[in-house]
C-alpha cells in the first residue's frame, strides 16, 4: 500500500483523501469546516476495501462531529482523531507524502513542487494575485506538515497547467511596462482538472496524447475551458483571476471594464462593491436568482422568462468559446465535458455543441440522454470529432503528481 494524503485547505475549511496509489482508490475522506466558529463540524468517510479487488462503491456510515476547532492545526488533529477512531489506522497505513493544492503559483511554478521554506515564501508573495485562495492553503501547508513532519509535501498548483500559454494567449493587450510590474497577464485556473480529464481522455480512446487537439469544458459553479494541443494548454477562458471567461454559478465571466467604470460613476460603488458584484452576485445568481443550473431548469419548465434568459446568455458564451477554440486549434479530435454540470446536465452539453455541424461535431442523443457513470461517448458514431463525457478526479491528480516528487 501506497497511501498519499491530499489536502484542499479554505479560508474556515479543508477536505482531505487518503489514496493508496497501488490501486488508485480511495481509502477515507473528510471535511473539517466552520474553522474558528463557536461550533466547528468534521466528516470522516472510510471506503469499503474488499480483500480480493478494488474499492468498491459501498461506503461506510459517515462519521460526524461537532465540536469547536480553534484553527487549521486545531482542524488537523480533528481529522487525526477521526483516522485513529474511524480508521483506516494511519499507523499501520501512513502517508508517503502530503499533496496539497495550491490555486496560484503565478509564473513562478509550472510543474508540482516540494515544498520548502522558500516555497510557502513564495506562495505567501503570490497572495496578492489569489487573496481569497492562497493564504488559505498556506494556512492549511503549514498545519499539516506539523501534524505530518517526518513526510514530504508537495504543492500542486491549479494554474501549472497553463505555463504552456504562449505569449500571445496570455498577453493582454495593457501598457507593457504596468503589467509587467504588477505581473497582469492570463494565468487560468482549474489546469489539475484540465490536466486528468485531457489525459484520461487519450488513455480511455487509445490515442497518443500528443496526437489529439482537445476542448475540455469544466463547468460548475466556477467554469472554464481551456483548447489542449498534444497535451499542452494553448487557450483557456479564466485569465487574470478565475472571474474571466464563461458565465458561472455567480461570476460574470467576460464583461466590457467600461461597465464598472460606468457603475462607479453612476452608483457611487466602491472598488469592493464591484468586485462583490462580479463575483458573488452575476452570472446566473444575477441574471435568474439562482446559481444551480437544477433550479433554473426547473423556473423555465414554470415559464419564467428571466430563466430562459439566463440559460440562454449560459449556452451563448459556451458556443463562443467552442467556435473560438476550434479556430485557434484548427479543428479538434475530441470535446470533453467534465465536473457537476458537464456531467450532469445533457441539455447544456447538447445545446453547447448545436451549431457545430459545420465542424463534424454530431451528438446521438440517446447516448447524450442515457443516465450513467463514469467515462463515456455521447457522440454519433459517424462525427468527425468524438464527444466525452470524463468525471474529473482533481484529487487523484493531486496525488499522482506528488508521487512524481516524492516517490518513496
Amino acid at each position: 500500500m501506497t497511501p498519499v494524503l491530499v489536502v484542499n485547505s479554505g479560508s474556515s475549511s479543508f477536505k482531505y483523501q487518503l489514496i493508496d496509489m497501488e490501486t488508485e482508490s480511495t481509502l477515507a475522506s473528510g471535511l473539517v469546516e466552520r474553522i474558528g466558529e463557536p461550533a466547528g463540524h468534521s466528516s470522516h468517510t472510510v471506503v469499503a476495501q474488499p480483500a480480493d479487488g478494488p474499492a468498491t462503491t459501498m461506503l461506510n456510515a459517515t462519521q460526524t462531529r461537532e465540536l469547536p476547532i480553534a484553527d487549521h492545526t486545531a482542524g488537523f488533529q480533528v481529522m487525526l482523531d477521526a483516522f485513529a477512531a474511524d480508521g483506516p489506522s494511519l499507523a499501520e497505513h501512513p502517508p508517503v507524502a502530503v499533496g496539497h493544492r495550491v490555486v496560484h503559483g503565478g509564473a513562478r511554478f509550472f510543474e508540482p513542487t516540494l515544498i520548502t521554506p522558500l516555497v510557502e515564501i513564495n506562495i505567501d508573495e503570490l497572495s496578492v494575485l489569489a487573496p481569497l485562495h492562497n493564504p488559505a492553503n498556506l494556512a492549511g501547508i503549514v498545519a499539516a506538515k506539523k501534524s505530518f513532519p517526518g513526510v514530504p509535501h508537495v504543492a500542486v498548483f491549479d494554474t501549472a497547467f497553463h505555463q504552456t500559454l504562449a505569449p500571445a494567449a496570455f498577453t493582454y493587450a495593457i501598457d507593457a511596462q504596468l503589467a509587467e510590474t504588477h505581473r497582469i497577464r492570463r494565468y487560468g485556473f482549474h489546469g489539475t482538472s484540465h490536466k486528468f480529464v485531457s489525459e484520461t481522455a487519450a488513455a480511455f480512446l487509445g490515442r497518443p496524447l500528443e496526437s489529439l487537439k482537445q476542448i475540455v469544458f469544466h463547468l460548475g459553479n466556477g467554469a472554464s475551458v481551456t483548447a489542449i494541443d498534444g497535451g499542452r494548454s494553448v487557450e483557456t477562458s479564466m485569465g487574470f483571476t478565475p472571474l474571466e471567461g464563461l458565465v458561472m454559478g455567480t461570476r460574470s465571466g467576460d464583461i466590457d471594464p467600461a461597465v464598472l467604470f460606468h457603475l462607479a460613476r453612476r452608483e457611487n460603488m466602491s472598488i469592493d462593491d464591484l468586485d462583490d458584484l462580479l463575483n458573488k452576485r452575476s452570472g446566473m445568481v444575477g441574471l435568474a436568482g439562482s446559481s444551480d443550473l437544477r433550479d433554473i431548469r426547473a423556473a423555465i419548465a414554470n415559464g419564467d422568462q428571466r430563466a430562459l434568459l439566463a440559460y440562454e446568455v449560459y449556452v451563448h458564451r459556451l458556443r463562443a468559446y467552442a467556435g473560438a477554440y476550434l479556430a485557434q486549434l484548427g479543428g479538434a479530435d475530441v470535446i470533453t465535458f467534465t465536473a457537476g454540470v458537464g456531467e450532469n446536465a445533457p441539455l447544456v452539453r447538447s445545446a453547447a455543441l448545436e451549431t457545430l455541424g459545420f465542424a463534424g461535431v454530431e451528438i446521438d442523443e440517446e447516448r447524450n440522454l442515457a443516465p450513467g457513470r463514469g467515462i463515456r461517448i455521447i457522440s454519433t458514431d459517424a462525427s468527425a470529432v468524438t464527444v466525452l463525457i470524463v468525471p474529473t478526479d482533481e484529487e487523484l491528480e493531486i496525488a499522482r503528481q506528488t508521487l512524481t516528487v516524492a516517490r518513496p
